[in-house]
């Protein structure tokens, strides 16, 4: 499956999510949202993310945008992770990389001299039509969400 282009619209999916909830793209019609993938729960960088989408939480929410998190991580690893950062958006777990293969975020990686498929950090803004808006790919975390933000924000895609 290839990843949807910019100006496409994102193919259906139904994925499972914390707090008991099941996430589709036909239940976030009529809405904005943001969908960022990050390779583990707990470790800095992705605690780091987090955190920040958290703190901006409340701003994205006045523009009309959800956010939720991605990794390969459990639910109950998301339960806790989400619990202990007080993230105010739920994370779905994408063991068998599903959500991953549809954004094409799986990528050869080299930990510790060896050869590994992890997930590339991206982040993707969607449209209240379902359309991919913006793409971040290969993120570097410091400064990641307010770019997001920012983009949220323009008028371009306010236009709606």
């Amino acid at each position: 499956m290839t990843a949807p282009a910019i100006g496409q619209t994102v193919p259906d999916f139904t994925a499972l999510a914390t707090s008991g909830k099941t996430i589709s793209l036909t239940d976030l019609n009529g809405r904005n949202w943001v969908i960022y993938f990050y390779p583990k729960d707990s470790t800095p960088g992705c605690t780091q993310e987090g955190q920040d989408f958290r703190d901006y939480y409340a701003e994205f929410a006045e523009l009309g945008t959800e956010i939720f998190g991605v990794s390969r991580d459990s639910l109950k690893s998301h339960e806790n992770f989400k619990c202990k950062q007080a993230f105010p958006f739920e994370l779905i777990s994408d063991a068998d990389e599903t959500l991953c293969g549809l954004f094409d975020v799986i990528k050869q990686k080299n930990m510790y001299g060896k050869q590994v498929q992890g997930i590339e950090r991206s982040t993707f803004l969607i449209d209240s039509e379902g359309r991919l808006v913006r793409e971040w790919r290969k993120v570097s975390v410091k400064g990641h969400v307010e770019k997001v933000l920012e983009a949220v924000r323009d008028q371009r895609f306010q236009h709606e």
